[in-house]
């Protein structure tokens, strides 16, 4: 490995780092400096316009904020940076031949170049200029797509992980959307369940039970 080729991995690592510690402490990526990026990983501003607005329609703002109101988009560009979820390995592209304009010279998808273009195909030439419910519509043309049988390597999903997990570790996520109890806290054998308790952002799996 050559001096500059280990300079770029730390600076990759520190990239990554500072991710996972803001989702760690919930810090909103928003507050999460980009500049520390690579030109290979930074996104311009228009991809970034889009990984917001398309995490505002994955969780948009209720009584809570959404997850573009949060900043999730600037974690998902971050956490791509890092490769987490397995985003820097490989796409298999030869199984989705139409992936491979945007595969790197390692195989590696360039995952923001890739969700620019299938949602300005979707929205008919340019998606941000398109009214929310227009833009929502694209969205979940390219979400069916996504979640139909034998489609698991539809780099959607991939994206999707991320905007959840940005979301889900942020303040407003973890601790308003989901319900927060200090582990270890008080033991109670029985809880009372409704149809719509929200799940324990202190659960690992942070999911609904029963």
């Amino acid at each position: 490995m050559t001096v500059s080729e280990a300079k770029q991995w730390n600076r990759r690592e520190l990239i990554g780092g500072i991710a996972l510690l803001a989702a760690a402490i919930g810090v909103p990526a928003a507050v999460v400096s980009l500049s520390a990026l690579s030109a290979d990983d930074a996104p311009t501003d228009r991809q970034r316009a889009i990984i917001t607005a398309a995490s505002q329609h994955v969780i948009p703002r209720t009584a809570t904020p959404g997850a573009g109101d949060v900043g999730v988009g600037d974690f998902v560009i971050l956490a791509l940076a890092h490769g987490l979820d397995g985003t820097r390995a490989p796409s298999g592209a030869a199984g989705m031949p139409q992936l491979a304009r945007f595969q790197r010279p390692d195989g590696s998808l360039r995952f923001l170049d890739w969700l620019e273009d299938a949602l300005d195909a979707r929205g008919r030439s340019d998606w941000l200029a398109r009214k929310p419910a227009e833009q929502s519509a694209a969205l979940a043309r390219l979400d069916a797509e996504a979640f139909a049988q034998g489609a698991d390597k539809h780099p959607w999903r991939a994206l999707k992980a991320l905007i959840l997990t940005g979301y889900y570790t942020s303040q407003a996520g973890g601790s308003r959307e989901l319900r927060y109890v200090l582990d270890p806290g008080r033991f109670d054998p029985d809880l009372p369940l409704a149809p719509h308790t929200p799940a324990f952002s202190s659960d690992w799996s942070a999911v609904d039970f029963g």
